[in-house]
């Protein structure tokens, strides 16, 4: 399956749940009323996309409506170009650094997928060519550490492990300068799930994030948070915290394949400014894949591959 086929088939629940409202709200009156453009709102908040691009999408269609009337009024074309449009413009490729190795730390509340994305995204590197290795600094859940070396193990990614309890900045310290001494590219560091509400947690991140800069300076130079898309906009208030604790540069979505409200991914990178730097669309390594702001508003809206 293509990198577009599976984009649509992932984000179906979403795609049909709008396609379905859209075609029942615009197949009626040749006029568009104020009910009309209430229902048009309320589905697309629904889908989760916010009230800044709801907004947005609303105002193009009523320029549309100006401009060619109800009989020329493509309200899936004009959708797609205003999600595009919205979620174009940021760098999604993952940073590098001179010298090496780039450090990226994967945060996020417990149960989003923190441990597989590391797992994936260092595979995925690996297999361009690159040196890396995981560290494993969630030393705190049961299992955490076993679970990142049947991934490192799947996946044939060298892991740099501590035992249960210690301290994961001293975790994140050893495998940094491991990491270092090897002159490795990239080392994905796996942290703790931690709610965002938790203030005493949020700076033992702080902590770990604080001890690798002193290692290597500039580091991490990618703090990516984890989102399930299944949560829908209370994603939203996670993104905030973690962003507003430590400085965010870009958002990994997981489980989009299984969520009707896809619409998060575009209300989040429109409140945060935050590029959506790579989407899970299944379980295998393969289904975490960068993201494309033109396939996802095609997926969303169209059926035709965009160029």
């Amino acid at each position: 399956m293509g990198f577009f086929q599976k984009f649509k088939a992932g984000l179906q629940k979403t795609q049909a749940r709008l396609a379905h409202e859209l075609k029942r709200i615009f197949s009626g009156s040749p006029k568009l009323t104020g009910s009309t453009i209430e229902e048009l709102e309320s589905a697309l908040i629904g889908a989760d996309f916010g009230m800044a691009m709801t907004t947005q999408i609303v105002a193009a269609v009523r320029r549309g409506y100006e401009s060619q009337g109800r009989s020329g009024l493509d309200v899936f074309a004009i959708a797609r170009r205003e999600v595009e449009q919205g979620l174009s413009g940021l760098r999604i490729d993952l940073a590098a650094s001179d010298p090496p190795p780039a450090v990226v730390s994967l945060v996020g509340v417990n149960g989003t997928g923190k441990t597989t994305t590391a797992a994936k995204l260092a595979h995925r590197l690996q297999g361009e060519g690159r040196k890396v290795a995981l560290a494993a600094c969630d030393t705190f859940r049961a299992a955490a550490i076993e679970q990142i070396k049947l991934w490192g193990q799947r996946l044939g990614v060298p892991v740099v492990a501590g035992n249960y309890g210690a301290d994961p900045a001293s975790v994140a310290h050893d495998a940094l300068s491991a990491a270092m001494s090897k002159r490795l590219d990239y080392l994905f560091v796996d942290t703790a799930g931690r709610l965002h509400t938790k203030h005493n947690l949020m700076q033992e991140l702080q902590k770990v994030h604080r001890v690798m800069a002193k290692v290597h300076p500039g580091a991490p130079h990618e703090v990516l948070l984890v989102l399930d898309a299944t949560t829908g906009m209370n994603a939203l208030s996670q993104a905030r915290e973690f962003h507003r604790a430590v400085s965010l540069t870009g958002l990994v979505v997981t489980k989009l394949d299984g969520t009707s409200k896809g619409g998060m991914v575009v209300a989040i990178q429109r409140e945060l400014g935050l590029p959506i730097k790579f989407v899970g669309l299944g379980e295998k390594a393969e289904d975490l894949q960068p993201f494309s702001p033109a396939q996802f508003a095609a997926a969303l809206f169209g059926d035709e591959q965009p160029d």
